[in-house]
């Protein structure tokens, strides 16, 4: 399978998703790769791992599945991890020099599942601090309107904001002490967003503090499952703090030291910044 990208990630590409925090890189995942994703994906939903959590709204319809570090529970997810071109697409926009994984992810809505995604930034769920923290979330099906396409807000990782992170699960809650998430629902008419349409081996890459949610799956036949990495580059560091997200387990690393360990390997380094 094909670790190299298939076309260079432009400089309109690389400048939207400065400008904008999000960004739609259309086939850049082969279709072999695509195809092994989905049989690992359906693998791992039969049988999840230990990190597997309930995020389906009470009293709601259909199946919101999500599993966290998949690639330690089914380890041909990291054949993907280093060998496929996503990590040298995420260093490219961000423009660093070395990226790490933080974590892999499955998030699967099957046809007529209600539970909408919260909207949320994604980096105060995590113990990192930085800039360079990004999300590749990889189209598994087709993303449409009706099954559930995510909305962003466009230049939201650039409000100077830390969202406090709500949980996806009822079961459980976090406490950091930062400002709720605005009504964004109540203010959509003063916010400019990006949604795409997807086909199966589309991806965005969004940063780590942009705005984002999306509906239920309202198809009646179409499931979308998505495979999404999440990355860190040269300027992040672990930070821990009370009442995040839980990890797989504790890094070994000191607050403030870079993530360079096994938890969050070393994907790429010694990358030409743009």
């Amino acid at each position: 399978m094909n670790r190299s990208v298939s076309r260079s990630v432009t400089v309109d590409e690389i400048d939207a998703y400065h400008r904008d925090g999000v960004v739609c890189l259309r086939a850049l995942i082969d279709p072999v790769w695509v195809a092994e994703l989905q049989d690992l994906v359906d693998r791992n939903i039969a049988r999840p791992s230990t990190m597997v959590r309930n995020i389906d709204e009470p009293g709601g319809t259909g199946s919101f599945f999500g599993d966290t570090f998949v690639s330690h529970h089914i380890g041909e997810f990291v054949r993907f991890i280093h060998d496929s071109p996503a990590a040298d697409v995420v260093a490219a926009c961000m423009g660093s020099s070395k990226i790490n994984l933080i974590f892999d992810q499955i998030l699967a809505k099957e046809p007529r599942t209600s539970t909408r995604t919260t909207w949320h930034q994604d980096a105060t769920y995590w113990p990192v601090a930085g800039d360079m923290i990004g999300t590749l979330w990889l189209a598994l099906d087709p993303v449409t309107s009706q099954s559930g396409a995510v909305e962003y807000i466009k230049g939201s990782h650039r409000w100077g904001k830390r969202f406090a992170a709500v949980s996806f699960s009822p079961e459980e809650t976090y406490q950091e002490s930062l400002e709720p998430v605005p009504d964004i629902e109540a203010e959509r008419s003063v916010h400019s967003f990006a949604c795409f349409e997807m086909a199966p081996g589309d991806c965005t890459i969004h940063h780590g503090l942009t705005v984002h949610g999306a509906p239920g799956n309202r198809s009646a036949s179409l499931r979308r499952r998505a495979y999404i990495t999440r990355w860190a580059g040269d300027d992040v560091t672990y930070n821990p703090r009370p009442n995040l997200q839980r990890m797989l387990r504790d890094p070994g690393i000191e607050p403030g030291q870079s993530l360079d360990c096994e938890l969050f390997p070393v994907v790429r380094e010694g990358l030409t910044r743009r």
